[in-house]
């Protein structure tokens, strides 16, 4: 079907307005290049949101867990483990160190990873005298895990935690920010993040020594010498000063941005929930989830419709929506990899890809966006319905 309607993207970016103030400081100052006042204050500014010790601004949230993993000596042989049920890039730099993802499914109360599955991989990790480097745990469109649970059992293993908060900036859970449980935690300012930079991310700690040198590995890890000299690997992955301006206006109206987020997903509810089938991404009593993407799974049993026609209706509607994450542990590019299922009856993770989807979730959506985006829905489910019956 070809349409003429406008373009409703998934979760495009939303300007605060202030951003142009500190772009022109950085121009005038002529503090263009990576480094300078903004990414030292954006990461002070930034610390302080998330309640943490100190933050390190560099060049994307995937930089950001890359150095993480450098941080805690993560090399060829290890083992890292991982949730399966997020992007490729919480997962990818544990193959950019020759190390071996294990995969750990989701529980169904958060979608996020699976106490019982990751006390059971923990337990075998043991008994084969190879615990894992690392514990990477994703908080999933802005819900939080169950930290409480998941803390402590990489404390009983003595496993440190990488919280990989890309998605959930803003979020909270039992009165923490999101992001602040771990090890390391990890923020991603993509263009579809709930606030961006363009391009960028954060590394964050209450461990300053570690944080001082994430920063010089970010910075080509040159030695201090009066010529370049370089006796570690380093990277290329500082931010800006010029995103970093971008960031701290960003990071002005993040409260904006949780509260237009969660009167999306409200709006949603109200108006979805009552249909057959659709069951929206619950958020777990403690917590407080700053809804950055409104998901649901759809039971096509009940709804008379499957999430690829939905899908496709929104398409030919100009709609933008999306499937919930593949699992890692069903990629090509991790096959052979292991994986430990929520229970043996059940792998969460691959049922919540069967049925899940995620619906236009920005900001700057207006009102009679979302409207088209609802009424797409409810007539293809009833459509659909009909002609089944």
């Amino acid at each position: 079907m070809v349409t003429n309607k406008s373009k409703i993207y998934l979760s495009s970016p939303h300007m605060s307005g202030h951003e142009m103030k500190y772009i022109q400081e950085a121009l005038d100052t002529n503090w263009i290049a990576p480094l300078g006042p903004h990414v030292d204050a954006f990461e002070r500014e930034f610390a302080a949101c998330v309640g943490v010790h100190g933050a390190a601004a560099v060049s994307s949230g995937t930089a950001a867990i890359h150095l993480a993993l450098r941080l805690l000596h993560v090399k060829e042989g290890d083992t890292v483990f991982c949730s399966s049920l997020t992007f490729v890039a919480s997962a990818n730099p544990i193959v950019y160190l020759g190390a071996e993802p294990v995969f750990i499914d989701s529980e169904p109360e958060t979608w996020n990873m699976s106490p019982q599955a990751l006390e059971r991989a923990l337990q075998d990790a043991a008994r084969a005298g190879r615990l894992p480097k690392a514990v990477i745990v994703v908080n999933l469109y802005g819900q939080s895990a169950k930290m409480d649970e998941l803390a402590a059992l990489c404390e009983a293993y003595r496993v440190p935690m990488i919280e990989d908060a890309a998605e959930s900036l803003g979020s909270s859970y039992k009165g923490k920010a999101s992001g602040s449980f771990g090890r390391y935690g990890i923020y991603s300012f993509n263009g579809n993040k709930i606030i961006t930079t363009s391009g960028g991310g954060m590394l964050v700690s209450n461990d300053q020594e570690s944080l001082h040198r994430a920063r010089f590995l970010a910075t080509q890890a040159r030695d201090q010498a009066p010529h370049y000299q370089h006796s570690q690997l380093g990277y290329n992955y500082r931010m800006s000063n010029v995103l970093a301006g971008i960031g701290r206006a960003q990071l002005e109206v993040l409260e904006d941005r949780v509260r237009g987020r969660r009167a999306v997903f409200d709006r949603y509810y109200e108006e979805l929930s009552y249909l057959p089938g659709i069951q929206f991404m619950p958020e777990l009593n403690g917590t407080f989830s700053n809804r950055w993407l409104t998901a649901l799974t759809l039971d096509e049993r009940e709804a008379g419709v499957t999430v690829s026609q939905v899908l496709a209706s929104l398409a030919d509607e100009n709609i933008e929506a999306r499937p919930v994450w593949k699992p890692l542990h069903q990629q090509p590019l991790f096959d052979g990899a292991a994986y430990y299922p929520h229970s043996e009856q059940e792998s969460v993770s691959d049922r919540l890809f069967r049925t899940g989807l995620c619906l236009p979730s920005g900001t700057n959506m207006s009102e009679e966006e979302q409207t088209r985006v609802i009424e797409c829905i409810v007539n293809v489910m009833i459509r659909k319905s009909s002609i089944s019956a």
